[in-house]
């Protein structure tokens, strides 16, 4: 298989290549994804552009320091009726976002970019459909009680293939999409790359 950078320290991203057997080196970007965030919301940029857009900005970055080697950005993005919602970086967001997720559906969407030299050379996003049950501020609490810190933040607020799952009423969309990393599309363009 190519060898392939990953410009993300997403541990999730490094195992489900892993167990594709694709061999990565990890490098995460240096780029302040938060400014990129805000600028692009002020511009009315939906999430799924925002989302697009850092997962370019990210593998360009990278991939200028690694000359004719392919380099992965990749990220992901909660949208909840156009409103662009970012992994929690502490327990009292986890439970707000939980709680803006509280019986409704919305959107997880993955966009992953590959570049090359500095530009990019192909992207692909997916987006996954999650319908939240209804629960009580306490059962919240409780969920989040058993979710360990590196877990909460790594995942966003739910992990699809362990406890999280028991959150959702319905899921629609690819498990690997919703842990962050299409896989299947990256696979299609690294064979055809070969």
């Amino acid at each position: 298989m190519v060898k392939l950078v990953l410009a993300s320290k997403s541990k999730v991203r490094k195992e489900i290549l892993n167990k594709h057997n694709i061999v990565v080196k990890v490098e995460p970007s240096t780029v302040d994804e938060e400014s990129i965030k805000q600028s692009l919301l002020k511009e009315k940029a939906s999430p799924e552009i925002i989302s697009k857009n850092l997962a370019e900005i990210k593998a360009n970055r990278v991939s200028q320091k690694n000359f004719d080697i392919l380099v992965l950005g990749a990220d992901s993005v909660i949208d909840l009726n156009g409103e662009l919602i970012s992994k929690p970086d502490n327990r009292k967001k986890a439970l707000t976002i939980l709680k803006k997720l509280n019986g409704k559906m919305h959107q997880l969407i993955s966009s992953v970019c590959i570049s090359k030299n500095g530009m990019m050379v192909w992207n692909y996003t997916d987006i996954a459909k999650l319908t939240m049950k209804s629960f009580s501020n306490k059962e919240l609490e409780e969920y989040l009680s058993k979710i360990s810190d590196e877990s909460l933040y790594s995942y966003n607020v739910y992990q699809i293939e362990g406890i999280g799952r028991s959150l959702f009423s319905k899921i629609q969309g690819d498990q690997d999409t919703i842990m962050g990393l299409p896989i299947n599309k990256i696979k299609e363009y690294l064979k055809n790359y070969e």
